[in-house]
């Protein structure tokens, strides 16, 4: 305990010795022996019983206040403008050079989009080249259709159109007949090159539903 006491003791008396003594020199040209100004100015730790301290440094007098506090606002002295000002960070800066997002569409949808206009282009074409009537379920028609397994020869077919399915290019038709009396159906794309022509017998059969399926369970249905 005493060492450490000393080895404190030791390092504060020289640090405000040695401001006192610059002090002086600068001030009033003192010019004294070192070792009795180091004497003079030591600072005086008072010690109570039991060898504890009570506090560092004493109360000092007028005389030393004028001394010492010169230097000690000397030290506290900065150069420093605004602290605020200057660590604040520079945002108009950072935001002009951001540079702007670029937003990228999903390839699914790019291309979803693409098909939708080469679809309707090519039914456009396919309604240029040849007359496609409007067929709703119930409506009888009469088709001229390529067969290209038999030598690509022509054959009319005649029913009654129970369903259909929209889908652009692919939009498709049910066509329900009788053969031999028996009841047959066939799915035709209504765009298919195959068939060459399209003619609406009767449009008499107008029915509200859009699948005409239970004409399946009727024996007659088809028949005037």
């Amino acid at each position: 305990m005493g060492s450490f006491y000393r080895s404190f003791r030791h390092v504060i008396g020289s640090h405000f010795t040695s401001s006192r003594i610059m002090h002086l020199n600068l001030s009033k040209g003192f010019t004294t022996n070192c070792g009795q100004a180091l004497a003079a100015l030591e600072p005086k730790l008072p010690t109570y019983p039991r060898g504890t301290v009570a506090t560092i440094f004493q109360q000092p007098t007028d005389s030393k206040k004028n001394m010492v506090l010169p230097s000690v606002l000397m030290r506290c002295l900065t150069t420093v403008g605004n602290l605020e000002e200057s660590i604040a960070p520079d945002v108009s800066d950072a935001s002009v050079n951001v540079a702007p997002r670029i937003k990228f569409k999903r390839l699914d949808k790019t291309a979803r989009h693409i098909m939708q206009i080469l679809d309707k282009e090519a039914v456009q074409e396919v309604r240029g080249s040849r007359e496609v009537p409007d067929i709703k379920p119930g409506y009888i028609v009469q088709l001229k259709v390529v067969v290209p397994e038999n030598k690509r020869r022509a054959s009319i077919l005649k029913g009654t159109v129970i369903a259909r399915r929209n889908a652009g290019l692919n939009t498709t038709f049910r066509l329900r007949r009788l053969v031999a009396g028996v009841g047959v159906e066939s799915v035709f794309p209504l765009y298919s090159p195959n068939i060459k022509e399209i003619k609406v017998l009767d449009t008499r059969n107008k029915v509200r539903r859009a699948k005409l399926y239970f004409l399946r369970n009727r024996m007659n249905a088809l028949r005037k």
